[in-house]
């Protein structure tokens, strides 16, 4: 178990032949967006480097990338840390999601067929099951997918491409408060794919307009809880 807590088997070692210093970048992202590394948490080069059984020097190209995108916090003479977001950075990028995906809710609702409802009901059932079974992880990662669906149902490349640059951002705030949002959550889901498959623009849009607004609030009054 590394010192600052990180629990056994959680990392995976790494396969090679490949891109090691790109897939160190990306396996250590997962683990801070999954919350496996924890806001404020010391990243220690040599700890990470053992789990994922690599050199330190890919670690450490790693935490300068992260550093530079404002996930992790290099500080003089302490050394790595991870990121905590504060207040104002979590409201502006979800105020910023909430403008990215109501746009692709009301595109979704426009350009529809059968086959991509039927994918979203799919995920929608089971984001329900993973709630019934208090499986957050599940949960969590189902959200993301069923967006990311609706996403790609609005055929706008240009959008999906911006939603894709704070997916993972949303995917970190989300955590702490999806078993809070729970039940709900995918009651606003159900929602939401009934005013796509009516090919209600307008309703599809204040759906996921009040959808992502809920949990913006719901992350707010976890952090001042």
């Amino acid at each position: 178990m590394l010192s600052a807590g990180l629990p056994q088997g959680t990392v995976p070692k790494l396969e090679r032949p490949g891109p090691l210093r790109e897939r160190v970048y990306e396996a250590l992202l997962e683990l801070i967006t999954t919350r496996a590394l924890r806001p404020g948490q010391h990243l220690v080069e040599s700890e990470l480097a053992g789990h994922l059984g690599v050199s330190r020097q890919p670690v450490r190209e790693a935490l300068q990338r992260l550093n530079t995108e404002g996930w992790v916090d290099l500080r003089p003479a302490q050394g790595a840390f991870v990121h905590e977001p504060t207040e104002s950075e979590a409201d502006q990028l979800l105020s910023v999601r909430t403008l990215l995906e109501a746009e692709a809710a009301r595109l979704a609702a426009a350009n529809s067929g059968t086959a991509g409802i039927e994918a979203l009901e799919e995920l929608c059932a089971k984001g329900e099951q993973a709630v019934a079974d208090d499986d957050v992880d599940l949960a969590v990662a189902t959200n993301a997918a069923f967006h990311a669906k609706v996403m790609e149902l609005a055929g706008n490349l240009v959008l999906a491409e911006l939603a894709g640059q704070v997916d993972r951002r949303v995917r970190w705030y989300y955590t702490p408060v999806a078993r809070q949002r729970g039940r709900q959550s995918w009651i606003e889901h159900r929602e939401l794919i009934a005013a796509i498959s009516a090919r209600d623009e307008t309703r599809a849009t204040e759906v996921m307009r009040a959808h992502t607004e809920h949990t913006r609030k719901t992350y707010h009054q976890h952090e001042q809880s």
